[in-house]
Order: C-alpha cells, then structure tokens, then sequence
C-alpha cells in the first residue's frame, strides 16, 4: 500500500525469516506502508554486529503462509542491512525495524545482540531505525508489541531522529493497557551471570554450552532493565558513536613520548631474564 505518502519500511531480524515476530510487524505495518522483508535464513541470534565476508552472500525470495512475501540471506542481520540497501532494494526506505526479538536487549545485551545490531548498521547508513524485543520467551504478545512498535515508527518518521542514532524498544509481555505506561531510559550497565555447562561426549571428551542468566538491575529507575522488570515499556535512544567523551579531554592531559617508544611509555612484560632478543624469542 502506498497511504502515508509512499513511504517505504525495511523490516528485519536476528531469529530468521519464519520467526512469528517479524510476521508480527510485517502484518502491522504494511496495513499503511509498503513493506519489504530481507531477514536471515535462519537464527542468528547472539551474532552482534558481525558481517560475513569470507563466503558469498546468497538471497531467495520466498513467499510464505498467508500470502507473505520476504527475502532470506545466508548472512547475519548487519548483512541483510547492507545487502538490501546495496543491492535488493531499489531505493532506500524511509525507516528500519528490525524484531520482534523473543527476550529482552537491556543493558549489555544491546553488545550481543543481532536484533539491535541491524538497527544499528541502518543508522550507521544514515536511516532512522528501531530494534523491537519483548520480554519473554513463552505465550508472546508480538501483536502488541507490533502495535506500539508502529505507533513509535509513526514518531520517528514525523519528528526524525539524529544522524547515527536508533531507538532500542522493550516491550513487557501483556497486552498495551496492562503495562505501567512509557519509561524513556538509559541503558543499564550490569550484566547477566555467565555459565557454561560442561557436558561429556561419547569419547569422554568435555563441550561447553554457553548461557546467561537473568540480567541483574540495579534498580534505578531510568534505566531499562529496572523499568521492564516494573512492567513498563522502555525507549532507549542508542549512538553508533562509541567515543567516550567524558574521558577524551582527561586522556589528551596524559603524557606521550613523541617517538612512541613503548620501553619508555610502560613497563615491559617480560621479566628482566626473558627479554627477547632482537630477531628472535627468548
């Protein structure tokens, strides 16, 4: 459909091209916008921003139940980024969401995630986009969240974002009228508890299956582990900038040696005996 003056959405994800999230929104949004599906053909979830480039990227359209149509890409969601914008697409659409992830992106999780890294190549590209995750595993509201999911897209298509920043949504699991009502917040800075289980195979040799376990919050309010887990809905506003710019003043005042010599600059960190010799190991 072409209502709301043509405006054109991308949608993807981290969970592949079958997952109910992304038919959530597909199913939302193109009620009002033309919608173009490019999503993984397969989970790829946990991948962070990673991109492939010692293989060849392949695309299959496909058309799936309920007359819905997409595009699956053997790469990771920042592929299906680029290689829409590049090469599938005809012209660049006015925005990108990419979901509706099953769990959670609050605090570090944001580093991990595929869902959240799609949104963030989109506006590496310079496009306003989203990342959409709802909390929980079981019994999805992805309708729901689909619903407030548009209705924020309709606010950043009609007040824009700035250039290099997304917007990062969390969604409790119920229905809109059961949450606490809408928390902008920063992203917390706790992180979950590793684990890994050691397992034995038949040859008794030990694999590990990697997992976190609930993110811990700190409990302030602002921040959006804290205000998912009090049942509001989180916005988080995210920069591709990583520059650290409370400490880049402090770390121009530190002392440099202008030849570089890193023998004068730190402390060496071979003990006195071990020192290699030049051309050669210790």
């Amino acid at each position: 459909m072409r209502q709301r003056g043509g405006m054109h959405i991308l949608l993807t994800n981290d969970d592949g091209i079958q997952a109910p999230g992304l038919w959530a929104l597909y199913d939302r949004f193109r009620q009002d916008f033309d919608v173009t599906v490019i999503a993984p053909d397969r989970e790829r979830s946990a991948v962070g921003h990673a991109i492939t480039l010692h293989q060849p990227l392949r695309s299959q359209s496909l058309t799936l139940e309920g007359n819905r149509h997409g595009v699956a890409v053997n790469g990771t969601p920042a592929d299906c980024v680029r290689l829409g914008l590049a090469e599938i697409l005809e012209g660049r659409p006015d925005l990108v969401v990419s979901g509706i992830n099953p769990g959670a992106n609050v605090g570090v999780n944001l580093n991990y995630s595929g869902t959240v890294a799609a949104a963030k190549e989109a506006a590496l590209c310079g496009l306003p986009a989203l990342a959409v995750s709802i909390h929980g595993h079981d019994g999805l509201f992805y309708t729901e969240g689909a619903r407030f999911a548009f209705h924020l897209a309709l606010r950043i298509l009609d007040r824009g974002l700035p250039r290099g920043t997304f917007l990062n949504l969390n969604m409790p699991n119920c229905p809109l009228e059961q949450t606490a009502g809408v928390q902008v917040s920063r992203q917390g800075r706790l992180a979950g508890t590793e684990r890994f289980e050691r397992r034995l195979d038949p040859r008794d040799r030990p694999y590990y299956w990697s997992g976190i376990d609930l993110l811990h919050c700190d409990g302030t309010p602002e921040v959006d582990g804290t205000a998912l887990q009090d049942n509001f809905i989180t916005i988080t506003p995210v920069k591709c900038d990583m520059t650290d710019y409370d400490f880049l003043e402090a770390l121009k005042q530190w002392e440099w040696e202008p030849t570089g010599d890193s023998r004068v600059a730190c402390a060496s960190p071979w003990p006195e005996a071990q020192q290699p010799q030049e051309g050669g190991t210790p």
